[in-house]
């Protein structure tokens, strides 16, 4: 009967972590309000969900369909494999589960398209299946995008490690990136890990489109570059549809967010330096030591996300949920008291509204030259060349120059022009959601044929 045409469904597949969720659903979002999707956001566990997952899930709305896949199992891999290994695992061993809701959906729905992020690509082929076409949305920045389509040619031309080469390369519209910037999980082409960022960056091209998580004035030079490869048919078409951010409203339930907001509403404007390492990002105790010590130092107004330290790899509670020891307690001695009139420390997550940030601990590498070299957004401190350590005098040095020198001040005023623009691309007409309503047209168009 006329007006009962079920909507087009689409299925939404994120990588664990909750750095890829949050964008995923964003964009769940979107397609639901704007563009009469029907959205299902199907998420891989290889346990039961964390609580933070969990009531993530529970607070989207109700339009939005959310359901944990079954989880899989990783008792043959050993405790210190990379990250990046388990979330490939975490997808492939996700299959079986993603093909029979599949055939749930494709018996019950009118299923049109999949959307993957950049671990997702060994999905392509259940959707390719089924009839279904696959996206990805990539939810990091143009240069790692740009970076990541070009590692499989360089894989083939490089012999040594990466952090050996002698000479930058230079990627299409961005500036020339040194070998030892490159990402965490490519800095050792022995290591399971590199095979599987090298095995996903082959497959980008199965894509029928990449949504990118940026907007044109953010990176135009690489943006343009990507256009135009794709332009040449070397690339899946490249959509620029973000920033997708989580917004929150006054009702929703954010872990230590009416402390926050209090406590930013009684500082001065632009006052506050935003201290957070995502969802995957946790300090040895050493260097957690060194930022307190920078903090105090510096006697800037801070706003610092703590997480408990370890002593494992950067990125060890990307799988597990928040520690039950109070990050709290490992701070220096009377560093709270010392600094409660102008700095305020949270244990969890905290509302981050307006903040401009991208990608995941093992990418902040090349995100600091991006940020710091071609955007010229951002300082970056110098890293100790010895122990991996930024030290305090360093730390408190650059905050200054941030919060009160003129560098600081021409960093400041560009980032006041990005907010802007992005805000721009989001607007009604704006650029970022002209190309998600071509994406959208695409995916309904498919639906009738």
């Amino acid at each position: 009967m006329e007006g009962t045409q079920q909507p087009p469904h689409i299925v939404i597949l994120p990588s664990p972590g909750m750095g890829h969720l949050i964008p995923l659903a964003e964009l769940a979002k979107r397609l639901v309000l704007h563009h009469n999707f029907a959205v299902t956001l199907a998420v891989p566990t290889d346990g039961s969900p964390s609580k933070t997952q969990k009531a993530f899930v529970e607070a989207l709305p109700t339009t939005i369909n959310s359901m944990f896949l079954p989880p899989v199992n990783f008792d043959d891999l050993s405790e210190d494999v990379m990250v990046e290994t388990r979330i490939c695992l975490t997808m492939t061993r996700s299959l079986p589960s993603l093909r029979e809701t599949f055939e749930l959906f494709t018996a019950t729905t009118h299923l049109v398209a999949l959307v993957v992020d950049l671990f997702g690509t060994v999905a392509f082929d259940v959707a390719r299946e089924f009839n279904v076409l696959p996206y990805i949305l990539f939810p990091s920045t143009s240069m790692i995008l740009s970076f990541l389509l070009f590692l499989p040619k360089l894989d083939e031309t490089c012999s040594c490690e990466y952090r050996d080469m002698p000479e930058p390369v230079q990627l299409p519209g961005c500036v020339p990136l040194h070998g030892i910037d490159f990402l965490d999980p490519v800095q050792d082409r022995k290591n399971e890990a590199y095979s599987w960022i090298l095995y996903q960056s082959k497959r980008y091209h199965l894509a029928e489109g990449i949504l990118l998580n940026s907007f044109m004035d953010l990176e135009p030079g690489a943006i343009k570059a990507l256009n135009e490869e794709a332009d040449l048919s070397k690339l899946p078409p490249v959509y620029t549809v973000g920033p997708l951010v989580q917004n929150h409203s006054k009702d929703d339930d954010i872990v230590d967010g009416p402390e926050c907001l209090r406590w930013l509403d009684d500082q001065p404007p632009d006052s506050v330096i935003f201290i957070s390492f995502g969802s995957a990002g946790v300090l040895s105790l050493e260097q957690m030591t060194e930022l307190a010590m920078g903090l105090e130092l510096s006697e800037q107004r801070f706003l610092w996300v703590a997480r408990t330290p370890t002593q494992k790899a950067a990125n060890a509670a990307f799988f597990s949920s928040l520690s039950s020891e109070d990050p709290l307690a490992f701070l220096p001695d009377g560093f709270l008291e010392r600094t409660k009139e102008r700095g305020l420390v949270v244990n969890s997550w905290a509302p981050q509204m307006q903040v401009l940030r991208h990608g995941s601990t093992g990418e902040q590498k090349m995100n600091a030259v991006m940020l710091v070299d071609d955007i010229k957004i951002a300082l970056r401190p110098k890293v100790d060349q010895e122990n991996g350590l930024i030290f305090r005098d360093e730390i408190a040095a650059v905050l200054k120059s941030l919060m009160e020198g003129e560098e600081g001040k021409k960093v400041r005023n560009k980032m006041k022009e990005l907010k802007d623009a992005a805000a721009n691309a989001l607007s009604k007409d704006g650029s970022s959601t002209q190309s998600l309503s071509e994406v959208a047209l695409k995916w309904k168009t498919h639906a009738v044929a």
